[in-house]
């Protein structure tokens, strides 16, 4: 019994215990419904046909619960006579709806609720019979249970999802099977059978014979119906909404329902698809899309017009059902990912949960379940005229008349008086959410309270700072106004302001330089990271006035050149040290802005910010090193080089990376440096490295260059902050582990005297080169990999793409492993899986979706690491900072990308666990 026990398990959207305390109390009379044949119910030729043909088994409603006569209807329903009795039993819960929905014994909700649940028991049963039917005759393998469905399951869209039925609705339907239950050779075998199921069954539901029909069935909204068959296997379908999933499935999912065969497959379906449907940030593009559907409909309706009663479409039409039903699920969309209470299907009960979690006030919320309720009370009263799929209004005076009688009334003129004075409130609310056609325009006065809150913060202290920003409201206004959310865009200002320590200085430059002030205003609404960099350092806006700050980005050679003519005319050390953090804050906002404005892709992006850390070590250690021979002079004829490793090594760095470094050295066969104090080779260059450090990490006037991590050096925390060249390669061949090895797969010189660097590049080179068993450094990797997820929080979410299974650091892992088995010098992870490849190491599919897998997740980290410092959380993302992610990874929705991100780590994670297991 799994459907009935489906039907009293399964949450109501409204009360079901009071309902049948309601209905208990209004017994059907004989008399109440002798009334209803000869008055009401009269005035409609299709209930008088009903009633004409089950006139004998009206008298078996006499003082019954109409809940029971309904009970007795679906247990009348004979699986062997399965489509005479389907049309019988929906006669007669036609009739038995009809009656005690005019007699007023059941509200509206308990009529959708009859005519929902009839539905739903005739698509199982049906199924049911077919599946059966099936397994008898050895179609189906693999499963003698007809009580599941052979894994078929049906969910339930729209009015029917949200039980809200009425007279003459069509069905919509979406169906799968559950292919996980079935070995991959009998897939090919079974489709054909499972298509034909539910082919017959829509033919047994929707043929019109001499009983009449049951329910017109529609299967369109399955993905790609034009393509696809009616019945589509759970991993196709996920694939298709993971990836090709539109805003307007989204909003249909809202309502879906597992309704009929595999109730609980159906479930768990729904469930899997949770991050397509609900967004977990605040979704306020969902506004727009929805308007923009609205629109779409009466474009194609023929909707336009103002509301004229007579013929007004009520489910469409201006003020109608579908305005309604907008509302409530357009809030559920925007919201309904971060707040679960937000995700019921029934359209009143989403109205009131909207009021309670303060999305509308409860007036509003009164008004339109009062104009639904009538709205679709009419709607019945419509259909039940000749049980015709309309929603319009009738038109002839007669056909007036006739339907006011049907509402209970013998004044027509009252009736569709108040039928337009509803369409015409609702209209009224619906359009004030959605916005005019045209969009607002915003004024000063429409800012000017922050402004004027904005006057007590550091920024204004000057009464010069309050004179230059008065001048700029207007231009900051209009930059507010025209950009595409702007109460955040406001709020991000807010915020940035508030960081600066003076404001003449900025002031002056936004009035002398508007278009810097518009830049500033992109900057600050969609990436708060480089916001509050920039409120920090405004000084780098004037290289913005520079007319090559927008073209393409610089390459390492001509950076270190610049950084050269930038600090050649200074002679004191701190001056050097502060030029150089000008010099680089520059040339980091740069990078930033041009990623932002997509001129810089994300992976020039990295290679740009790798670039210029090179760039920055290669130029300032001359400096350093003769700041540090004033002391301790040089060693003739030694030289130093350093080491990038991790995403510096790889030119893979993001916004916010520090640098991995080890500095090698050769002394040149000399005993000591030749200074005013001395010092042995040892010692002198892990003086000279620490120096280096201080002047990269050192906080001066200007602020610091990078933070710096040597622990990947030999022997880590416990060795000499520098090596020598014998000592290094001595420590590789020897003493290393195998993920040192790792790590110095990822390796490149970047600084240093060329001697040194073809050294250390000629030992990094032998040493990836050399003979490693595979057995052995697959299982080094393993045992690391295993180590490193029990320090990890077992709950990741996808966005952190670091550490999340399949992610980037999972994929590097094999990659660097790929490289010592086969002898690859490249240090690039994408590189490395490429030429694994093409040297048998693992196969090309299978580099393949590691590769493309870290490409994507690549690029949320470097745009996540731009956009947020600290932690990312797409929550309390700006939906002008979503929409850039959205925009580079080229995605329409949060949930696409996420479901798209999910996909492809599950795929990585398959492939990492054949070598890493």
């Amino acid at each position: 019994m799994i459907f009935q026990d489906h039907i009293t398990t399964t949450p109501l959207p409204y009360d079901l215990e009071r309902a049948r305390e309601t209905v208990a109390a209004l017994n059907l009379s004989s008399g109440h419904i002798y009334d209803l044949i000869l008055g009401t119910a009269g005035s409609s030729p299709y209930l008088r046909g009903l009633i004409a043909k089950e006139h004998e088994w009206i008298h078996t409603l006499w003082d019954r619960n109409p809940w029971d006569v309904f009970q007795t209807c679906l247990d009348g329903i004979d699986p062997k006579n399965l489509e005479t009795s389907l049309r019988q039993a929906k006669r007669r819960i036609a009739l038995l709806t009809a009656l005690s929905d005019l007699s007023g014994v059941w509200p509206l909700e308990d009529v959708t609720k009859a005519l929902t649940l009839f539905a739903d028991y005739a698509v199982h049963i049906t199924l049911k019979t077919l599946v059966a039917a099936d397994i008898e005759r050895g179609k189906i393998p693999q499963t003698n249970d007809p009580e599941s469905c052979a894994g078929i399951f049906v969910l339930a869209m729209g009015k029917m999802g949200a039980f809200e039925l009425n007279y003459s609705s069509d069905i919509d339907l979406i169906c799968f099977f559950d292919d996980a239950r079935y070995a991959d050779d009998d897939i090919g075998e079974l489709r054909p059978h499972l298509i034909k199921i539910i082919q017959r069954m829509c033919k047994i539901l929707s043929d019109v014979t001499r009983d009449g029909y049951v329910f017109r069935t529609d299967l369109r909204l399955r993905p790609n119906p034009s393509v696809t068959p009616v019945c589509v296997s759970t991993t196709a379908a996920m694939q298709y909404y993971e990836t090709e999933g539109r805003t307007w499935e989204r909003a249909a999912f809202i309502k879906a329902r597992s309704c009929a065969g595999d109730i609980a497959a159906g479930e768990q379906f729904l469930k899997d698809l949770k991050p397509f449907i609900w967004r977990k940030h605040l979704d306020f593009a969902a506004i727009e899309d929805a308007h923009d559907m609205r629109l779409r409909i009466r474009a194609h309706k023929k909707l336009h017009s103002e509301i004229t009663i007579a013929g007004h479409n009520m489910k469409l039409g201006r003020g109608g059902i579908r305005e309604i039903e907008f509302f409530a699920q357009t809030r559920q969309m925007i919201a309904g990912g971060r707040d679960n209470k937000l995700r019921d299907r029934g359209t009143l009960i989403s109205l009131q949960d909207l009021v309670n979690s303060k999305w509308i006030e409860q007036p509003i919320c009164d008004t339109l379940q009062d104009a639904y309720r009538k709205h679709r009370t009419h709607e019945h009263r419509i259909q039940m005229i000749g049980d015709i799929q309309t929603h319009d209004l009738p038109t002839s005076s007669d056909d007036m008349d006739r339907f006011a009688r049907l509402c209970g009334s013998e004044d027509t003129k009252t009736v569709f008086d108040d039928i337009q004075s509803d369409l015409q409130t609702v209209h009224n609310i619906i359009e004030e959410f959605f916005a005019p056609d045209q969009k607002q325009a915003y004024t000063i006065d429409d800012f000017e309270e922050s402004f004027t809150q904005w006057q007590s913060l550091p920024a204004f202290r000057s009464p010069r700072a309050v004179d230059i920003f008065e001048r700029l409201k207007p231009r900051i206004s209009q930059g507010l106004s025209n950009s595409k959310h702007p109460q955040e865009a406001l709020r991000d200002f807010e915020t940035f302001i508030s960081g600066l320590p003076t404001g003449v200085q900025l002031f002056s430059l936004f009035d002398s330089n508007p278009k810097i002030l518009d830049l500033v205003l992109d900057v600050v609404s969609t990436a708060p990271s480089l916001a509050t960099y920039l409120a920090r350092n405004s000084s780098v806006l004037d290289a913005v006035i520079a007319g090559t700050f927008f073209e393409p980005l610089p390459n390492k050679e001509a950076l270190i050149i610049d950084f050269h003519k930038t600090l050649t005319d200074l002679t004191d050390y701190e001056d050097q040290l502060n030029m150089a953090r000008r010099w680089f804050k520059e040339h980091h906002f740069r990078i930033g802005v041009l990623q932002l404005r997509n001129i810089a892709d994300a992976f020039e992006a990295s290679q740009a910010y790798s670039e210029l850390a090179q760039a920055c070590l290669a130029g300032l250690l001359p400096y350093v090193e003769r700041d540090f021979a004033r002391k301790h002079g040089v060693i003739d004829g030694g030289g130093l080089a350093i080491l990038a490793m991790g995403k510096l090594g790889s030119c893979e760095m993001t916004a916010t990376s520090d640098l991995d470094l080890i500095v090698i050295y050769d002394p040149a066969n000399q005993d000591s440096s030749d200074g005013k104090r001395p010092l042995a080779p040892a010692q002198y260059y892990a003086r000279l490295t620490q120096a280096l450090v201080t002047a990269l990490t050192s906080p001066t006037g200007e602020g610091k260059l990078y933070e710096v991590d040597m622990r990947l050096r030999p022997s880590g925390r416990k060795g000499p902050v520098a090596t020598s060249v014998k000592g290094f390669e001595n420590y590789q061949r020897n003493e290393a582990w195998t993920w040192e090895h790792l790590a110095l797969t990822r390796a490149s010189v970047v600084a240093g005297s060329e001697a040194v660097i073809k050294q250390v590049a000629d030992i990094r080179e032998s040493i990836v080169q050399s003979d490693h068993d595979r057995t052995k450094v697959l299982a080094d990797v393993a045992d690391m990999r295993k180590k490193l997820g029990e320090t990890k929080s077992k709950d990741k979410s996808i966005w952190e793409v670091k550490e999340v299974k399949g992610g980037l650091l999972d994929i590097e892992l094999l990659a660097q492993a790929c490289a010592l088995i086969g002898n690859i010098v490249e240090n690039d992870p994408k590189g490395q899986l490429v030429l694994a490849a093409e040297a048998g190491v693992l196969p090309s599919d299978d580099a393949l979706t590691l590769i493309e897998t870290h490409s994507l997740l690549s690029q949320v980290q470097h745009i996540s690491r731009l956009l947020v410092t600290g932690s990312f959380d797409v929550n309390t993302l700006s939906q002008a900072g979503l929409d850039h992610i959205l925009s580079v990874t080229g995605y329409d929705d949060n949930a696409t990308l996420e479901a798209a991100m999910m996909s492809k780590t599950r795929d990585a994670e398959q492939v990492i666990l054949q070598y890493l297991s």
